[in-house]
């Protein structure tokens, strides 16, 4: 593995506005950058106050202008929420902007609760349409543009890098039948990684977008000079998921020092297990804890994510992170 990423949602922390969360996004883009980071994706949610990369597009567009080498893209777009021809215009003109640095994650969830999903798609249709609609996307990027009847402009010969995202098997078969490099959402959803991982792998079919299979992994990262500070600075995360996994999100929250205090045992147990593949401590801990998910997935790439409330922290948790796996 040579290659390190950062995932962002684009967190509004507590007290603060959404302006404020693509302030710090920027800001985290462009210390990633000068810290060796390969990509810095952003994530479509929607109907979500804690978060602020709904138009996952125009914040890339953002990112993307005050940066000038790191790669920039989707982890991912929830393409069921949009038509084909309208994901390729968008990302067709970021390449146009930024040729060579733009990527496209494409997910099948929709990102949102059903009502959103409804108020975004103003249909449902029954059937599952992804592995069509992935065609489909990848038809308008390509070199002669797919159907010369409809075309993306800007869009067509752009060939932006499409990926399959995941956090179970299905995206793992189709990102292998359809030979395109996959990602899988384990900072999140960790139980099917492995097996994803394999089938993925053992099943991959070489295309013209990819001749081998390029796996990569997320991973929750919460770096500080000491292991007490680092779990302080996540407990902000941990309160957060807790929240939405009970039905009521919200903005990102100010640390606290006991988190069993502000989360029933059994979410709290509900929240580690599903944000279980990650590392949280001083430099020294983060090191170990990444090494044995290095060596026991083998990734060809790694993607980290993590929401601290203070921005400035933030940053050196990246930072810090950037400097163990270069050195890894």
């Amino acid at each position: 593995m040579t290659q390190f990423s950062l995932l962002d949602l684009s967190p509004i922390p507590e007290g603060h506005t959404a302006r404020d969360a693509i302030d710090n996004t920027v800001a985290l883009a462009q210390a990633a950058e000068k810290a060796g980071y390969h990509r810095y994706w952003l994530a479509e949610h929607h109907n979500m106050p804690g978060i602020a990369s709904a138009a996952t597009s125009i914040i890339i567009a953002q990112v993307a202008a005050a940066t000038n080498t790191i790669r920039v893209g989707a982890g991912g777009i929830m393409l069921p929420n949009h038509a084909p021809l309208v994901i390729a215009e968008q990302f067709g003109t970021l390449a146009t902007l930024y040729p060579d640095r733009v990527d496209l994650g494409l997910g099948r969830a929709p990102g949102s609760d059903m009502a959103t999903a409804r108020a975004l798609r103003r249909h449902m249709a029954p059937e599952d349409s992804f592995p069509q609609d992935v065609q489909e996307l990848i038809a308008y990027l390509s070199a002669d543009g797919g159907d010369m009847s409809v075309r993306a402009v800007p869009g067509f010969g752009t060939q932006v890098p499409v990926w399959i995202l995941g956090s179970s098997l299905y995206g793992a078969q189709l990102a292998a039948y359809l030979g395109l490099p996959y990602a899988f959402a384990s900072h999140f959803a960790p139980d099917a990684l492995e097996q994803a991982l394999q089938i993925y792998r053992s099943t991959f079919q070489p295309s013209e977008h990819l001749e081998k299979p390029h796996a990569m992994l997320a991973a929750g990262v919460c770096v500080a000079p000491s292991d007490e500070e680092a779990q302080l600075l996540r407990s902000s995360q941990l309160l957060a998921f807790a929240r939405l996994r009970t039905g009521q999100p919200g903005a990102l929250p100010l640390p606290v020092d006991a988190i069993e205090e502000h989360v029933a045992p059994a979410v709290l147990q509900q929240v580690n297990h599903a944000l279980s593949c990650s590392a949280t401590g001083s430099p020294e801990t983060v090191e170990r804890r990444l090494k044995e998910i290095i060596a026991r997935y083998q990734p060809d790439e790694i993607m980290l994510t993590g929401a601290i409330h203070d921005n400035t922290a933030r940053i050196r948790s990246f930072e810090l992170a950037a400097n163990i796996l270069k050195s890894l």
